[in-house]
């Protein structure tokens, strides 16, 4: 008798063999694959937080970055930092330029070029945002009796960062970048429970008191010397929808908020109303008609001036 080295040959296909088999036949004809165009990767999540780091450092030196900065160097981190930035931004715009474009749509010479403009053109915007930040940053410090230096707000009150990466994205978004805002807008949402769309505009010295769950819409516009406490929603009363009963895009359907607001905790304004200049809306209010400068509105009661 002898010895045969050959191991039989199994006709069974393992339960994991079927499972790949089937996420792999189902996946192409979804959403939930996507191919790369073009064999440039995604926009990277782990980049885009660096970006986030060097921005933060550049907009708030000493406070993010190197903490030994003095004035005879601070030209240097700053210009060092921004450089850095910049120069991973601009790859992670071309990523999101091909995200999105179909295989005729662009060439890669000309997404080259456009993500090289861009990056250039948002390194011109941080001037302004540095400002706009600067009276976020006050407008928490004399909002809030429990800050006792404006240090204290950049540090610790999730408001400024949300606003960080808002106001970032908010320049991105206004300049065309795809996809690049949603995703620096939604690293704040995650960490705050602040979820505020690139697209909405917001005026100087904005302020959320706590902040955790304040949602601001796509087309919200807030005005200046605003302040929101915890809860409060800005959104969409109904949508319009095409011939093929999909909602229509872009189209105005968010509060205004003028100047000088305050909005209470839990309180919900929906629709393209106007919320009038000094108004106070009070917490827990359902709101989806305008109201005059001046208004003060409160659950139950109705609306006096």
């Amino acid at each position: 008798m002898t010895n045969d080295p050959t191991p039989p040959v199994s006709t069974h296909v393992s339960p994991l063999e079927d499972v790949v088999e089937h996420l792999c036949a189902f996946a192409p004809q979804t959403p939930m694959f996507h191919r790369h165009r073009h064999d440039v990767p995604m926009p990277s999540v782990e980049t885009l937080e660096t970006i986030m780091d060097g921005l933060k450092a550049v907009l708030f030196p000493g406070f993010f970055g190197h903490s030994d900065l003095t004035p005879h160097n601070l030209r240097f981190h700053v210009g060092a930092e921004l450089d850095r930035a910049l120069g991973l931004l601009q790859e992670q715009i071309k990523r999101g330029f091909c995200f999105f474009c179909s295989v005729e749509e662009m060439s890669c010479t000309d997404c080259e070029r456009s993500a090289r403009d861009l990056a250039e053109a948002f390194a011109r915007s941080l001037p302004g945002v540095q400002s706009m930040l600067a009276a976020d940053v006050q407008a928490a410090f004399c909002g809030d009796p429990a800050a006792r230096h404006p240090g204290e707000a950049v540090f610790c009150y999730p408001s400024i960062m949300a606003m960080t990466h808002y106001r970032i994205a908010h320049e991105l978004h206004e300049l065309g970048v795809p996809l690049i805002p949603r995703m620096i807008t939604e690293f704040a949402h995650s960490r705050t429970g602040i979820d505020i769309h690139p697209g909405a505009r917001i005026g100087r010295a904005f302020f959320m008191d706590h902040g955790t769950g304040i949602v601001i819409g796509e087309t919200s516009v807030i005005g200046d010397n605003v302040r929101l406490y915890q809860g409060v929603t800005l959104g969409a009363k109904s949508f319009s929808l095409d011939e093929h009963g999909n909602p229509v895009k872009g189209i105005p359907r968010h509060p205004i908020v003028e100047d000088d607001v305050i909005i209470y905790a839990g309180a919900t304004l929906l629709g393209r109303i106007t919320i009038g200049r000094g108004s106070v809306i009070g917490g827990n209010v359902w709101l989806t008609q305008s109201v005059p400068p001046g208004t003060v509105v409160t659950q139950g009661r109705p609306i006096t001036h």
